[in-house]
């Protein structure tokens, strides 16, 4: 039954490739570059607090930033790797011809070129849903721009044709709960230095 959603929405997303130049053009954006987006308006934070008059945010800014780059660096080297290691599932675009046809996606459009292998989970989805749940612990409604950026990274990745709809799940699920966990070995941290 999983299965069987996991191609569907799979070939749903994936039909959108290679229809029209301007929807590719949104796609290989998304899949690909909007990433490099999401990194930056972190920095910026950072940046925005040591040249205005927003200085009384620095502390809090310093922190967010680190307390993202550890989630995102964990999800995405640690977690999504230790899973990759003890399951190897091939991309849509590994398997043949046969067996796309068994699973009924006759065809795929991969738009963007990539590696054979370690398709589970998705490490721009750790990464970028890491990312967004760091950043609402400390500015929630701004979170949500952070996590609309993570899942349009998450369905280019999909109508790239480079992930399966389970491998961004599983990907998300990484990232959300690597925060999660820091923010908790964060606070728990915080509280030993100051009992100190």
């Amino acid at each position: 039954m999983f299965e069987y959603w996991d191609v569907t929405i799979f070939r749903w997303l994936n039909s959108w490739a290679g229809v029209r130049p301007l929807w590719d053009a949104l796609i290989i954006f998304c899949a690909t570059y909007l990433w490099y987006i999401v990194m930056a308006a972190v920095a910026l934070f950072v940046v925005i607090t040591l040249v205005s008059k927003f200085r009384s945010y620095r502390r809090r800014n310093t922190e967010l930033f680190i307390f993202t780059f550890v989630s995102a660096f964990v999800a995405r080297f640690v977690v999504t790797e230790l899973i990759r290691f003890s399951y190897n599932r091939p991309r849509p675009f590994d398997l043949p011809a046969e067996a796309l046809a068994k699973a009924g996606a006759d065809h795929i459009t991969q738009l963007i070129p990539h590696v054979s292998g370690g398709s589970f989970p998705s490490g721009h989805a750790s990464l970028a849903f890491a990312v967004a749940t760091a950043v609402s612990f400390y500015y929630p409604k701004t979170s949500i721009l952070f996590f609309l950026a993570a899942f349009s990274i998450s369905l280019g990745r999909v109508a790239a044709g480079v992930h399966w709809p389970s491998d961004i799940l599983a990907g998300a699920i990484a990232g959300v709960g690597t925060a999660f966990t820091i923010h908790f070995l964060f606070r728990k941290f915080r509280k030993m230095k100051r009992a100190a």
